[in-house]
């Protein structure tokens, strides 16, 4: 019995060990990755002071990227995620008000913040979706920072982001991308304007600078979105496999009220909030881009 019992204490001790060792590696791999300093030039850009440009700013900010969802309507920032085994993760207070960044900020930091994911010191915004502004042109973003620079002043102080065990592990394994600076092509040549107005490229131009691809995968056919706890539904399928039989009439519908053909309510992590305020040739845009892409299976992302 006796000897039973050092067997078995010593089996528990070897996998304490084990776990010890493997946590150990586990936070060290990844806090090397977050740690990581980037040495990014950045695109020196003409900041615009006009109204039209402002106005511009405002609606990339709070409608079409809808950088309030993560930074809070007044940009004052905040927890964003709440989820302890996972991270808890707190958005930056834009502003000029005490606990924000806004007057820290030159020209160029907030290019490198916005497009590299990186900050003035070369460190990394964790979680900044950075790879979804790679493709905007420098007329929106010189107008998106422009706006940026006017937010009212907001005196809130934000939290320290922390990453849970269960976090590293998807970080490890590519399932949750807390670094964007890592797949951000930070030599690429960003595009010339496209004329705003109801067309297939000018839906792209928006369904890639608004984030579709964030949620419903590269190749948007839906399916689990990387990272979300498993109890979360799945992103739809908006390519034509999924919503080829929608009407303009349905995909209005979808984004103004959040509702699917028939009224059934679409799940709330739809940002129909924000949608909602888009034109309606911008969302007639984005209409016409979604029938043109390659039908694909659900899930395939």
């Amino acid at each position: 019995m006796k000897k039973l019992l050092r067997v078995g204490v010593w089996i528990v001790g070897v996998v304490v060990v084990v776990v010890i060792v493997a946590g150990s590696a586990l936070y060290y791999t990844t806090q090397r990755r977050i740690d990581k300093k980037w040495d990014v030039a950045g695109h020196l850009l003409t900041i615009p002071g006009d109204s039209l440009a402002l106005e511009r700013g405002r609606r990339i900010a709070t409608t079409i990227s809808k950088c309030s969802n993560c930074h809070t309507a007044d940009f004052g920032g905040g927890v964003f995620i709440d989820a302890p085994p996972v991270a808890r993760l707190y958005s930056a207070n834009l502003t000029r008000g005490k606990g924000g960044i806004g007057g820290q900020l030159s020209d160029l930091d907030w290019e490198r913040a916005i497009r590299h994911g990186v900050k003035p010191d070369g460190s990394v915004l964790l979680f900044m979706p950075s790879q979804e502004f790679e493709l905007i042109n420098d007329e929106d973003m010189a107008a998106l920072i422009a706006y940026l620079k006017t937010l009212p002043p907001v005196d809130r102080e934000v939290g320290k982001n922390s990453v849970g065990p269960i976090g590293r592990m998807l970080f490890a394994k590519g399932e949750l991308q807390l670094v964007p600076a890592e797949i951000v092509n930070h030599a690429a040549t960003h595009p010339a304007p496209v004329p705003m107005g109801v067309s297939v490229a000018y839906g792209q131009y928006i369904a890639e600078i608004g984030g579709c691809k964030g949620c419903h995968g590269p190749g948007l056919s839906g399916g689990h979105i990387p990272g979300t706890p498993p109890e979360w539904k799945p992103a739809s399928n908006i390519t034509p496999t999924g919503i080829g039989h929608y009407t303009e009439e349905d995909f209005f519908r979808a984004l103004r009220e959040g509702k699917r053909p028939g009224g059934v309510p679409i799940d709330s992590l739809m940002p129909y909030r924000f949608t909602k305020d888009m034109t309606d040739d911008e969302i007639r845009a984005v209409y016409l881009f979604l029938k043109t892409v390659p039908a694909r299976e659900f899930g395939n992302r």
